[in-house]
């Protein structure tokens, strides 16, 4: 007998090589969200190579006591779980156990996700593990181990959400959307506690608004999941937001080693959701295609990092006598490339990059740091023309006002232009008065550097 029709679509390729290039020219664009599932990587254990989620597992069964004859030769975690709770209801004593376990482990961040962080116009990170392996990556890769990424964990009964849109984010974030590891029961470590997950993302007053926005409307690289068939489809659906085979004009590849195996699945994508494409190998092979295709277009420079995706995100507290910039959130890009050029000048720099609009406290801070700022940047652009309201303008009041009280000939207002705008109708007539210095995409020129250490100084 023939096999189903609907089956037998396995057989047809569902990656086309040249998605490649589409793909590369997407994640310049800033239209990419990379999903990271535990199976795109492997830490090394006394030289064998194993997953986090087996090590775990094998660690646990020690832990609690467990006895293995219950257990297959290489249990999950879910199966090590759902044998404890079996025996025992103390649901709560799994997790400070596991958190144990990989703090007392240490281990170092694997190739994957090094190179998934080197690729530097990734800036929203979403992983559905629970380790901190690919935020540390991050760290050690971007920040020199600097704990500068900043990380957002979602559970149903704590929900987090992005700060932001993903194109305003001024540093890179790493979404746990199962969790992040805790001795809390805080990220999901069963079959169990998957449903819980995806069921509370399902409801509207449960799931991270801004995040889901962000799955919609980019392109998914789904990679290295442990996604059985129907939850695949859920998972999308959830990401989506809409009827997968609606026509939509983004993409998802999933990168694993198991859906283009699965035939149930494939007939599924391929007839309702043509968007979707598979990629022929495994996720740890999908990273290095695409690594080494990023590292041929932009080159040795890139992985060191220029411009904005060197930054460095500033303290959260200001330092004395820094250069305050005062920017649009909308010029986020140009004002990031502007504080690592003036970083690497040698200057110290400092703009609230959080944006958290919390009221007088947050009122006074700004007020505190104009007042103790050696330097005032008020960063120009077609979008701070473009708006008749905007924190920004407080901003430029609170230095106006502290401006009447210094001597005429010296300098404390130092404003710049980021774009190719020339009228400047909605400045100050203050701004105006003094040389308004071009910098294109907010790149400083060595003269406005120099210009800036010359007006920096004791007030």
């Amino acid at each position: 007998m023939a096999p189903p029709a609907a089956v037998a679509t396995i057989s047809e390729p569902m990656w086309d090589e040249s998605l490649w290039e589409d793909l590369l020219a997407y994640i310049e664009a800033g239209i990419v969200v990379p999903i990271i599932g535990p199976a795109s990587y492997k830490i090394d254990t006394d030289g064998r190579p194993m997953s986090v989620d087996a090590y775990v597992a094998d660690r646990l069964i020690t832990r609690l006591s467990l006895p293995r004859d219950d257990l297959p030769p290489e249990p999950t975690l879910n199966e090590v779980t759902s044998t404890y709770l079996r025996r025992s209801r103390l649901r709560q004593k799994l997790y400070p156990a596991i958190q144990g376990i990989l703090n007392e482990a240490r281990f170092t961040p694997p190739p994957v996700l090094r190179q998934l962080a080197e690729i530097r116009h990734f800036n929203l990170f979403v992983t559905t593990a629970f380790d901190p392996l690919l935020e540390t990556a991050i760290n050690q890769v971007r920040f020199g181990g600097e704990p500068r990424t900043q990380a957002l964990a979602y559970a149903p009964n704590d929900v987090h959400d992005l700060p932001g849109a993903k194109r305003e984010l001024p540093r890179p974030v790493v979404y746990y959307l199962m969790g992040r590891l805790s001795a809390l029961p805080s990220y999901a470590i069963s079959d169990d506690d998957l449903i819980e997950w995806l069921a509370a993302l399902q409801s509207e007053s449960l799931c991270p608004q801004r995040l889901l926005g962000e799955l919609e409307s980019n392109h998914l690289l789904i990679i290295g999941g442990t996604f059985s068939d129907w939850v695949v489809r859920i998972f999308l659906r959830t990401a989506k937001r809409q009827r997968l085979s609606k026509d939509r004009d983004v993409l998802e590849v999933l990168a694993d080693d198991r859906s283009g195996k699965d035939p149930a699945l494939v007939a599924f994508l391929r007839n309702f959701s043509p968007q979707t494409q598979i990629f022929q190998g495994d996720a740890a092979l999908f990273v290095e295609t695409l690594w080494q295709r990023w590292q041929d277009r932009h080159g040795a420079a890139a992985t060191a990092g220029e411009s904005t995706a060197a930054w460095v995100p500033p303290a959260a507290e200001m330092p004395q006598g820094a250069i305050f910039l005062s920017y649009a959130r909308e010029d986020i890009d140009a004002v990031r490339r502007l504080k690592s050029g003036l970083d690497e000048a040698g200057l110290t720099v400092w703009f609230d990059f959080d944006r958290l609009e919390a009221g007088d406290s947050f009122d006074l801070k700004i007020q505190n740091n104009i007042r103790q700022c050696s330097l005032f940047v008020p960063v120009l652009s077609r979008n701070t023309e473009a708006r008749v309201e905007g924190f920004f303008r407080r901003e430029w009041n609170y230095a106006l006002d502290r401006d009447k009280n210094i001597d005429p000939g010296v300098r404390f207002i130092t404003p710049v232009v980021i774009d190719d705008t020339s009228s400047f109708a909605m400045v100050p007539p203050r701004f105006r008065d003094i040389n308004i210095t071009s910098l294109p995409e907010g790149r400083p020129t060595p003269e406005f550097v120099a210009q800036l250490k010359r007006f920096g100084g004791p007030r």
